[in-house]
């Protein structure tokens, strides 16, 4: 009988997929959920056939240059690759797979969602009732904006701008354009849908802009000071793409001069950390990285790696293949 491959799994994943993995391979789970380190990390490229890691496993070239190193395929629980030097992988002869697609409604979802609570001021109401500070109601309260009709700048137009496009222009009639730098120069980016020239020209005219462009060394710090300055002071700037695409600092200081009314953030540059200026601001709506987090999703993420070792360790391609 041949022996099945070894994987290691480096954070809990949802029971259904755990259940799965410890059916079809040799499986080492983290029962308690810690993040790896950098040392247990490089024990679990010498011990397995394979590694299922995560956004928090920073899997650089230090790590990849491991040796003896027995795993052969990375294969990551989530769309984003940053936090895996792929070049390293390459050389080192390590395949990494990503889990794309099943994740993009409900990102587009929660993009909604904090584009409603940030017009809206839900955040701060919400504090304001935990508080016991809320006297009742009264006419001059709290008072957002309006959502409905209003212009949306999506940065990046890909599955989940779309799937956010979609939702923004068919349940809030709003005026969508978008600025992806990999879409034909000219022409509608899809029906209804307003391709801009420039980021400057998309920033400058819309009242609400959301970012969906993946992290890369192109897109870090994409919105920075000159950018946010382009923005107009009723503006109100969504995140649920990845930390670094915003300059933290000068958002803070944007914040500050008021050159925007506010922002929603689902991603951090310096993740978990929060920079205080964020934190201190009552104009912010912060949560916690949960844009795929639905158990039907997270499930579903699951069963892509899954796919992905159950393929290579047939001697396949796998189907989500990054590097």
């Amino acid at each position: 009988m041949t022996p099945r491959a070894r994987v290691i799994v480096t954070r809990r994943l949802p029971e259904p997929v755990e259940r799965q993995l410890a059916a079809e391979f040799d499986v080492r789970l983290n029962a308690t959920d810690v993040p790896s380190s950098p040392a247990s990390l490089a024990e679990a490229l010498r011990e397995a056939d394979g590694v299922v890691c995560t956004i928090t496993d920073t899997l650089d070239a230090a790590v990849l240059a491991t040796a003896p190193r027995r795993a052969r395929i990375l294969a990551n629980f989530g769309v984003g690759h940053g936090h895996i030097d792929l070049g390293a992988a390459r050389a080192a002869g390590v395949v990494v797979t990503n889990t794309p697609g099943v994740l993009t409604d409900d990102t587009a979802d929660l993009t909604m969602t904090l584009l409603l609570a940030t017009a809206r001021r839900a955040g701060e109401g919400e504090r304001m009732v935990r508080s016991g500070t809320w006297s009742g109601w009264r006419p001059t309260q709290l008072l957002g904006t309006r959502v409905t009709g209003k212009s949306l700048g999506i940065v990046g137009y890909g599955r989940i701008g779309r799937a956010v496009a979609a939702r923004a222009r068919l349940g809030f009639r709003m005026t969508v354009m978008t600025f992806d730098p990999m879409l034909p120069p000219a022409g509608e980016a899809s029906p209804g849908v307003r391709q801009c020239a420039s980021l400057e020209e998309l920033l400058a005219a819309s009242d609400f802009v959301s970012l969906h462009c993946p992290a890369t060394p192109d897109t870090r710090h994409l919105i920075g000071a000159p950018q946010l300055a382009r923005l107009r002071p009723h503006a109100i700037l969504v995140n649920t793409a990845r930390g670094d695409v915003i300059d933290e600092a000068a958002l803070v200081d944007a914040l500050g001069r008021q050159q925007l009314a506010a922002v929603g953030l689902d991603v951090y540059e310096h993740e978990p950390a929060v920079s205080p200026g964020l934190l201190a601001t009552d104009r912010v709506v912060l949560l916690p990285h949960v844009g795929s987090a639905t158990i039907e999703t997270r499930t579903a993420m699951g069963m892509c790696v899954l796919a992905n070792l159950r393929a290579f360790f047939a001697g396949h391609a796998p189907p989500d293949r990054v590097a």
